[in-house]
């Protein structure tokens, strides 16, 4: 691997592990229903069109993670095709928090953007 792939490497690293919460609460305050792990990878893959996609297993610390601060709750459901599947759902506290992440978000992409663009003010 090259000096400049290398660092494009750590880059989107630094960046995914800044976003994956904000992320993972989006994908399950869009959905209707509670989704369990696999379902959230998939629409993290389709609605991220491959850049948000990454190893599913990563994904469980941060759910795990934003259970525990109140964001999110869960229920293991028995599965007919195997284990025991863990469904996670936003709370009304989760909800509230993603509101604030959001425009927090758009803040900094906005100011990134326009430093990128050279619209410096």
């Amino acid at each position: 691997m090259d000096d400049s792939a290398g660092h494009l490497k750590k880059f989107q690293k630094e960046l995914s592990t800044g976003t994956v919460s904000l992320v993972l609460l989006a994908v399950l305050g869009q959905s209707r229903q509670p989704l369990y792990g696999y379902q959230i990878a998939k629409r993290l893959e389709e609605l991220g069109e491959g850049v948000l996609a990454g190893k599913q297993s990563a994904l469980y610390p941060v759910l795990r993670n934003l259970e525990a601060s109140g964001l999110l709750a869960s229920e293991v459901e028995p599965s007919v095709s195997g284990p025991p599947r863990r469904y996670y759902r936003v709370t009304k506290f989760g909800r509230e928090v993603l509101r604030e992440w959001v425009a927090a978000w758009e803040a900094t992409r906005d100011s990134v953007d326009r430093v990128l663009q050279g619209e410096l003010r």
